[in-house]
């Protein structure tokens, strides 16, 4: 280590493992030698704190930012303690991974305007992109349909994927996995994960726990591996891999105890369902949640990483397994090397990072405790993964949904002919059933349930409906070598789960199309159609545009719900067919035993699989290998691109910031009500021919066929401010809940898409602002929803509360997060969005967290002054806010 770190608490040791030996800073010696009590700390926060004091330096991490973390014994987390955090190493997906790239891209181009050397822009953190969330299901049902969107993916993302082989050859510590492999999380967890992380330094090998930051927030998933990982927002990515340090406040740390273990029949998906609920209902966002308690015990380490995977679905930061036996043998199962294996053990004992029965409990901020064996059958739905339902209620549940929130009554027996079939569609019709990535391919205990039962289906002469279209997309070619190996794949081909792609597919709304006829006869009779996904994301407008009824279940549900084809019927009292023999079949008739489950995964998931599907993970198929990339140290941007743009950030930078400004005489853009998800705001699924962004790809001469989706335009910032706000389900309360983006341009009151009024505004010099309710920016870590809203004109949103991720996004953009005292909202104040809002304060000395006042002028020409609280948290972020975003602030810092 250099001599600048001054080690106050005499930490740093060697520890011998074999024949190796390795520096390391020993939260056992640090206990001794100052911080008492450390070693009751909650597994997460110790290697929150093994960070800091191994990152020591006076000044971004100092004495007393050590302190507190052992002060957390008493103030559990209460005290909004800020620190800086470092994570080992950034994991991206492709949505997000092609405009970091991009941004890095044109970070080197401002650096030679800037006068610098444009190779000091480089990730100086390891950085692993995986390509998995293009694939789309266009081709489904057959033998063909793999082959035929791999080409198809190919065919639409030539330029991102030769952009990104460009990125891979220009940086440093920069490895792309490509198309076909898998999913990010799956890839981490079987393959790029370590638990215990080195690195030389000074010619000495440093070791540590195995941290990450990914720009998905379901990168939570590794938790489950002993590794503390947590979604950011690719803005925040950026800066961790350019060297910054994550601002974070110390966490509460909320312990779950787990005791029991699961009865016959019940899924880990049921598990992370019943899990999801409780922690939703208890309030974490923000928090840490740790698993602890006898329960371990039972839970194989791919439940482990369902549970993880959900955390943002609960709204925690992580979902944290600590290091056990299970994390051995699993390290051990995928292949790891025998010499990491042994080190992940010695040095998790030797830092009391251990986890075995026996041990007393870490301290926790508040405890919640779950029965296993008490977990039922569910689903969650039909908006929302918190929202579960058993099973057995589940008919019921969607009737209820219909009439209620669907605004269906007395419709349960519509039905609508489907053109050219002999059978009709209606409401609570399952015409998606998908076994789709994330939660649930990284468990062979739900998969190979899932090809068991398709088995047993198949045996009794059962098929799917014709009108649901299935979908087979698992996380890891893993899962296709272990099906086949089971001989269970030519089951579940039989019911049309035919293997489609390996990435994300439903669960991000790459659904594709439904059959012609079945959406025709849908929109005809606007009906509430349903999807059954095994993925852990069903918010409205997200899965497919048809279907607005969606319910997240295990594969083997997905399977059974394809057989039943409808959500109108319960699946623990009904039949779901009729068998070859003319006989009902029921459900519980070809439900799988947990022993046979356990048999077949013990006979066909084999370490051997592991080793030779990961032994060549960065070389590709033939399709890959063959894009020409082109070279240089700076992009040769292609001004027709319509996929990759140089975005217009740096644009006029100097080397010193401008002042900021105070907000004077906006307008108001939207006024939402809770749960705005980053769906909502940022350009996700298909883009329509009538959209802002329709139009603009059909000037530059794109055919609607080639529209693509919004996620692989995300490195065209023209496609993706045009998106902003244009989900087909947003509503903007200022037009009395219509559907869509979009907005009234004031003062004439003309409505108009919210692009198309943003550059009206733009044009008059009018700045932006939004009001929200609860819960603003929900949902998975969209950059684009913060950049959208940066380049769309609005400087600040005004909501009752933010998800975490979003509210810090917003501010490595420059817009200000500002939130309403306790028991006031935009309609306490009866805003109608004609007004104008003066804010001021927000020039001059600005600090964390200040109160500042909102003027807000009503249309009659009255006035309220509204407080407001400014959610610029940290100092950190108040540097970047004032650099007018973080990667501003990057830039400025790296030139001087």
């Amino acid at each position: 280590m250099s001599n600048e770190h001054p080690d106050s608490f005499k930490s740093r040791k060697i520890l011998q493992v074999g024949a190796e030996s390795y520096v390391y800073f020993s939260l056992k010696d640090a206990e001794q030698n100052g911080l008492p009590g450390i070693s009751s700390l909650p597994f997460s926060l110790k290697v929150l704190l093994e960070n800091l004091l191994r990152n020591e330096d006076g000044r971004t991490v100092t004495k007393q930012d050590i302190i507190a973390v052992k002060d957390w014994l008493v103030s559990r987390g209460k005290d909004e303690r800020e620190i800086a955090y470092r994570p080992a190493r950034v994991l991206m997906q492709d949505f997000t991974g092609v405009p970091a790239v991009v941004d890095l891209a044109a970070m080197r181009d401002a650096m030679v305007n800037l006068g610098g050397d444009p190779k000091r822009i480089n990730p100086l953190v390891p950085v692993d992109l995986v390509i998995d969330h293009s694939v789309i299901v266009n081709f489904f049902g057959n033998a063909q349909a793999f082959g035929k969107n791999v080409d198809e993916e190919y065919k639409q993302n030539q330029e991102r994927y030769r952009f990104l082989k460009w990125g891979q050859s220009a940086f440093d510590n920069f490895r792309v996995v490509p198309p076909g492999t898998g999913i990010c999380h799956q890839v981490n967890l079987e393959y790029l994960a370590q638990t215990v992380w080195t690195k030389t330094e000074n010619g000495e090998t440093v070791a540590y726990p195995d941290t990450c930051v990914g720009t998905d927030s379901h990168t939570t998933m590794v938790n489950g591996l002993g590794v503390l990982g947590w979604g950011v927002g690719g803005i925040e990515a950026e800066a961790a891999m350019l060297g910054q340090p994550v601002s974070m406040l110390i966490p509460e740390v909320i312990g779950f105890k787990l005791t029991g273990k699961l009865n016959e029949g019940i899924t880990a998906t049921d598990l992370v369902l019943t899990v999801t609920q409780m922690l939703r209902k208890k309030g974490v966002v923000g928090k840490f949640v740790e698993f602890f308690g006898p329960g371990l015990e039972h839970l194989s380490l791919a439940d482990r990483a369902t549970i993880g995977n959900m955390a943002p679905e609960y709204g925690a930061t992580c979902g944290f397994f600590p290091v056990d036996g299970e994390t051995i043998a699993y390290l051990d199962e995928t292949g790891r090397k025998a010499e990491r294996i042994a080190l992940v053990e010695a040095y998790s004992k030797a830092q009391g990072m251990w986890r075995e029965p026996g041990l007393a409990d870490p301290v926790f901020t508040d405890v919640l405790e779950l029965d296993i064996s008490s977990v039922l059958p569910s689903l969650a739905g039909p908006k929302r993964p918190q929202d579960r339902v058993l099973l057995s209620d589940a008919k019921a549940g969607f009737l209820t949904s219909l009439e209620g929130e669907f605004k269906k009554p007395g419709e349960a027996d519509k039905r609508v002919a489907v053109t050219g079939t002999d059978y009709t569609v209606g409401h609570g019709d399952v015409t998606i059933a998908a076994i789709t990535s994330c939660t649930n391919t990284s468990n062979p205990s739900v998969l190979i349930a899932a090809g068991l039962l398709a088995r047993n289906a198949v045996a009794k002469g059962l098929k799917s409906k014709p009108w649901v279209k299935t979908s087979l997309a698992p996380g890891s070619q893993v899962v296709e070598e272990y099906l086949a190996s089971a001989d269970l794949q030519k089951d579940l081909d039989a019911l049309g789960f035919n293997l489609v792609g390996f990435g994300c597919t439903t669960c991000i709304g790459n659904s594709g199309p439904l059959p012609e006829d079945i959406s025709v006869a849908i929109n005809q009779g606007d009906l509430v159609a349903a999807a059954v996904l095994s993925g852990n994301r069903n918010f409205e407008g997200r899965v497919n545009p048809d279907v607005k009824a969606n319910y997240l279940a295990s594969p083997p549900l997905v399977v059974a719900y394809a057989l039943a084809g409808s959500l109108q019927i319960d699946l623990t009292t009904e039949p779901l067919g009729t068998g070859s023999n003319g006989q009902p079949v029921y459900l519980k008739d070809i439900w799988p035993s947990n022993q046979e489950i356990a048999t077949f995964i013990r006979e066909n998931v084999t370490k051997k699989m592991f080793q030779a599907k990961y032994a060549d993970v960065f070389k590709g198929d033939a399709n890959w290998q063959k894009i020409a990339v082109p070279q240089g140290e700076t992009y040769a941007w292609d001004g027709q691109s319509t996929y990759v743009q140089n975005p217009p950030y740096f644009v006029g930078m100097e080397r010193e910031p401008e002042a900021v400004t105070d907000i004077l005489g906006a307008r108001v853009m939207g006024l939402f009500l809770d749960s705005i998800t980053t769906d909502h705001i940022s350009p996700a699924g298909s883009i329509k021919e009538a959209s802002p962004a329709g139009s603009y790809l059909r000037d530059h001469q794109v055919r609607p066929a080639d529209f693509n989706q919004y996620g692989t335009r995300r490195g065209n910032h023209e496609v993706m401010m045009r998106g902003t706000f244009a989900n087909i389900r947003i509503k903007n309360q200022m037009l009395g809940g219509k559907e869509g983006g979009f907005t009234k341009h004031w003062p004439d009151g003309t409505e108009m898409p919210i692009y198309d009024a943003a550059m009206k505004y733009k044009a008059e010099g009018v700045p932006l602002v939004v009001f929200a309710g609860k819960e603003y920016g929900t949902g998975s870590s969209r950059d684009w929803a913060a950049k959208g809203t940066k380049l769309l004109g609005i400087r600040a949103v005004v909501a009752q509360s933010f998800e975490r991720i979003h509210r810090s996004n917003l501010v490595g953009m420059g817009i200000v997060p500002l939130v309403f005292e306790e028991g006031t909202s935009w309609q306490t104040l009866g805003l109608k969005g004609d007004e104008t809002v003066t804010i001021k304060g927000i020039a001059g000395d600005l600090k964390p967290r200040q109160m500042l006042d909102a003027e807000i002028t009503f249309a009659d020409g009255t006035r309220k002054v509204v407080p407001l609280l400014c959610r610029i948290d940290t100092l950190d972020e108040l540097d970047y806010f004032k650099n007018g975003g973080i990667l501003q602030f990057v830039l400025r810092k790296l030139v001087a």
